[in-house]
């Protein structure tokens, strides 16, 4: 597997010691399907205050809210979330959050390298299901059990 360097362009010690806070942050946050993702998006974005991002929004129907995934698209919804993201940091958005399962490194990456470029403080928040809801996706148990197996959390 690919290791992934992060290049953290603050840390919370010089934060602390310089008495500053980061100028702008993009979050990401993490987890299985129905744990959360897209409610705390929401709550932290202060009622859409701040632009959230999902490889999810490719697949919902603006217009009836309908959501219709379709695997052999999959690819082209990475590629659009990432662009918005991307967008939203050109226009010098103060917070930028973005909601995907990212259980595998490579999902992580293009954010990091995008938080590197546009100089973004990076925040990687893990959404765990202790509530213990379904996904809205119909995503089977048996897949979830697979997501979860290959899923990563780096603690040091």
């Amino acid at each position: 597997m690919e290791r992934i360097e992060l290049f953290y362009l603050y840390d919370s010690y010089s934060l602390r010691f310089q008495n500053m806070s980061p100028k702008n942050s993009l979050i990401l946050l993490r987890g299985l399907p129905g744990s959360g993702k897209t409610t705390l998006a929401k709550v932290l974005s202060e009622n859409n205050t701040y632009p959230i991002f999902s490889v999810d929004d490719f697949f919902t129907d603006l217009l009836t809210g309908e959501y219709v995934f379709n695997f052999s698209d999959n690819h082209l919804a990475y590629k659009q979330c990432e662009e918005y993201t991307k967008d939203a940091m050109q226009q010098n958005r103060t917070k930028v959050f973005v909601h995907n399962t990212f259980t595998m490194d490579w999902e992580l990456k293009p954010y990091f390298k995008l938080a590197a470029e546009f100089k973004y403080v990076l925040f990687v928040i893990t959404v765990e299901n202790y509530h213990h809801h379904k996904n809205t996706h119909e995503v089977s148990d048996e897949q979830l059990h697979k997501m979860a197996e290959k899923y990563k959390v780096k603690l040091l």
